[in-house]
């Protein structure tokens, strides 16, 4: 006999399902296409440089007959949503899980960011739902079910410390108003979509800085954080699969944070 579908095992399997993750040759966009890739599901990447995305596709694990592919999309273009849906279900099949990762921000601070500059940090909101949506009506048409993940911030639930950043760009107003905007965007999204079987989440990623980040940045980090380090870029694999795959079922509209214990101060 094989295992019951209630068996945690087959809970986190994503095999014979297609993910889209964008940004998914970014630093954390990659660890969480990977973890996709490892439970068995096809996963689509998408970047501005489809050269980027088919690299990173090609490094994937491949199970089975999962086929992995690289997707040139430019999410400021939110009418280029619906195609990007469909494109990925031409190339790997239906999709059932999104993964809303892709972040164009900008790097200036409240004394000089321009509102233009600003309008662009809040355009991430725009396109993540737009491709949600056009995801929404994709899992529709198919009479199936879906998990969007949209990739907010442990500042979509607190501020920053400004002494943490002192002398760094790392923590600029707009970022904050556009990761609190996914937060409620998800609830939002959660409400409504629930009764066609679309759950949507928000990952919220603590203190995860770049491989090349100051150190002395990562120093005054490693002080806030209860654990008293940062993320390695693994450990975001778990709370993504989690959230892709059916472990996840009866979670929606939640915030998933993991941050080292820095929201719990």
């Amino acid at each position: 006999m094989g295992e019951p579908l209630n068996h945690a095992r087959q809970l986190f399997d994503l095999t014979g399902r297609t993910a889209i993750v964008t940004g998914g040759a970014g630093y954390l966009g990659s660890a969480i296409a990977e973890a996709l890739a490892e439970l068995g599901a096809s996963v689509v990447i998408t970047s501005r440089d489809a050269n980027k995305a088919s690299a990173a596709a090609a490094g994937l694990p491949v199970s089975g007959s999962a086929r992995h592919a690289g997707l040139g999309y430019d999410q400021s273009i939110p009418q280029s949503a619906a195609s990007c849906i469909d494109a990925a279900s031409r190339l790997a099949g239906p999709v059932s899980v999104l993964v809303n990762n892709a972040h164009d921000r900008t790097t200036s601070d409240w004394t000089s960011v321009t509102p233009e500059e600003f309008a662009r940090d809040l355009g991430n909101v725009t396109s993540a739902f737009s491709l949600a949506r056009a995801f929404h009506s994709h899992v529709l048409q198919r009479a199936g079910e879906g998990s969007v993940i949209n990739v907010g911030s442990m500042y979509s639930l607190v501020g920053s410390y400004p002494e943490v950043y002192q002398g760094t760009a790392a923590s600029p107003v707009s970022y904050h108003a556009a990761k609190g905007a996914i937060a409620q965007l998800t609830r939002h999204l959660a409400v409504y979509w629930a009764k066609d079987r679309v759950r949507v989440n928000c990952l919220c990623p603590g203190p995860f800085p770049f491989p090349n980040a100051d150190d002395a940045l990562v120093e005054r980090l490693n002080h806030r954080v209860p654990m008293g380090r940062v993320g390695a870029v693994w450990e975001v694999k778990g709370a993504a699969a989690f959230l892709a795959s059916d472990a996840s079922s009866y979670v929606t509209g939640q915030q998933i944070v993991v941050d080292g214990g820095w929201t719990a101060w």
